[in-house]
């Protein structure tokens, strides 16, 4: 994680799987983070990436994460949809268009599986990596009763980013 500066910045927001018709609780909570993560000197110059592709049959995880944004949260910043992904390699890779010209990058999940999404953009583009900085996405005493769950998943996900770079290695 850097300290960019600059007046533009991207926060992607990583779905979660949601085969409901409005946004899951998980998603809930990811654009809840996603929306506190915008520093407030760049509120203007700030889009947010809402990413995840349709799970289940139904409406796009970003479509639904963006309708939650705008119509609970009120939020009216700008707001890109990348709703074609249905893994995390996926959903990097298909914002990157979207970050070209960020000076600032945050991406937005749980604390593990942003790593991952992290160590994924490192992967496919350094030299964007090189503008990730800390999104509000971890506050102490959130999910509580659930965090040693999350945690175990977290690190049950990292094991598959290792098996990755064996294969990609090859």
């Amino acid at each position: 994680m850097g300290n960019s500066e600059g007046a533009f910045e991207a926060v992607v927001v990583l779905g979660y799987r949601n085969p409901q018709t409005t946004a899951n609780l998980i998603n809930r909570w990811r654009v809840r983070a996603g929306i506190r993560s915008i520093a407030a000197d760049s509120a203007r110059g700030t889009r947010v990436i809402f990413s995840g592709g349709v799970t289940s049959g139904g409406a796009a995880e970003a479509q639904l994460m963006a309708d939650y944004a705008k119509s609970v949260l009120e939020f009216d910043g700008t707001v890109l949809l990348e709703d074609q992904s249905a893994t995390t390699w996926e959903n990097i890779t298909n914002v990157i268009p979207l970050l070209e010209d960020a000076d600032r990058i945050k991406i937005v999940s749980q604390p593990a599986h942003a790593l991952k999404a992290r160590a994924y953009l490192r992967r496919q583009r350094p030299d964007l990596a090189e503008r990730l900085v800390r999104a509000d996405d971890y506050r102490s005493g959130e999910w509580m009763a659930v965090k040693p769950l999350l945690a175990l998943y977290g690190l049950w996900t990292l094991r598959g980013l290792k098996a990755d770079e064996r294969k990609i290695s090859l």
